[in-house]
């Protein structure tokens, strides 16, 4: 009950804050948005949702028979609303791994598409704020431009090498990890069941990078294709209101925003997100134009994650433990 609250309370800032940032000739900018462009937004987001139902199928490899097309995009679905209903999007790993595990993939190797589909996800963007930077060598850039990127660089690039790290040293950092637990009075089984866990994990992750390498290469061509179209829409709405910013900095702007919103631990960064947007933004594009590209943004964005992947949720996660309620009070 608790967090169903939480998520109206999120939802409700998410509109309020852009509506009171523009004010009513905001939703006068709405009214006069075309319908057209709005339509190519949603069938960019129905696109990305086959582009990562292709490349959860790629991660399975030969646990791919096991989960059909129409589930694999189910589980897309499923997790990409868990995503955006739960504080920090700390329900969607869960949810992929507890609909891959009902389907016979084991929870070690889901965790491990799970983790290969982050690393691929990060070195995308890795790749695209390495490209923003070269770009803006050659641009006239404020000091808060200059700033925001600096901090996007360093910590993708902290991101990164902590991924590193802990593959290299994940056998010291589980005997240190082990002594920690061992202060904190943890269980010798519990500290062994989860050392056997990490373990599991990490074999299943290192069988997931022996994938071929033209696989490989498939899954970062579609995490390629699925974050520009994503990460479009913002453009999209911008140009359709007829402001006049370039795409690197709607890009910039997107990625910082998201971060944010995750950082703030409300369900898929709902509040946290429209504000950071909105003070980037209407430094650029004046207030009204910026409070309606946010409006249109999340709409795409998020709204409708929530509207179309709620039910599919339910379904696949909600039926199976009706029926487990139900033999319950059968017996």
């Amino acid at each position: 009950m608790s967090r169903g609250l939480l998520l109206l309370i999120a939802l409700l800032a998410a509109v309020l804050i852009p509506s009171v940032l523009g004010g009513g000739e905001a939703w006068s900018r709405l009214g006069n948005f075309p319908l057209t462009w709005l339509l190519i937004m949603f069938g960019m987001i129905l696109l990305c949702w086959v582009l990562n139902t292709l490349r959860l199928r790629l991660l399975l490899g030969d646990q791919r028979p096991k989960v059909g097309r129409l589930q694999s995009l189910g589980v897309v679905m499923a997790a990409e609303f868990a995503y955006c209903a739960t504080p920090g999007g700390s329900g969607g790993p869960l949810t992929i791994m507890a609909l891959l595990a009902r389907n016979g993939v084991r929870p070690a190797r889901g965790s491990a598409v799970f983790a290969m589909d982050q690393l691929s996800d990060l070195v995308f963007f890795l790749c695209a704020l390495s490209g923003i930077l070269i770009y803006a060598l050659f641009q006239h850039l404020s000091q808060r431009m200059e700033w925001l990127l600096t901090v996007s660089a360093v910590s993708m690039f902290g991101g990164l090498l902590t991924c590193v790290a802990v593959a290299r040293y994940h056998r010291s950092l589980i005997r240190v990890g082990g002594r920690l637990l061992a202060r904190l009075n943890v269980q010798p089984t519990t500290r062994m069941r989860w050392a056997r866990k990490l373990l599991h994990f990490l074999a299943a992750f290192t069988d997931t990078l022996k994938l071929p390498r033209l696989t490989l290469l498939k899954v970062f061509a579609l995490t390629c294709v699925h974050w520009l179209l994503r990460y479009s829409v913002l453009y999209l709405a911008l140009r359709g209101l007829g402001a006049d910013l370039q795409w690197a900095w709607s890009f910039l702007i997107q990625m910082l925003s998201l971060s944010a919103g995750q950082f703030s631990l409300l369900p898929g960064g709902a509040g946290a997100a429209e504000l950071t947007s909105a003070a980037l933004l209407a430094p650029m594009v004046g207030k009204s134009t910026a409070a309606a590209a946010i409006l249109i943004w999340r709409a795409v964005t998020y709204y409708f994650y929530l509207l179309v992947g709620g039910p599919i949720f339910v379904l696949m996660l909600g039926r199976p433990l009706l029926k487990k309620l139900m033999k319950i009070r059968q017996a």
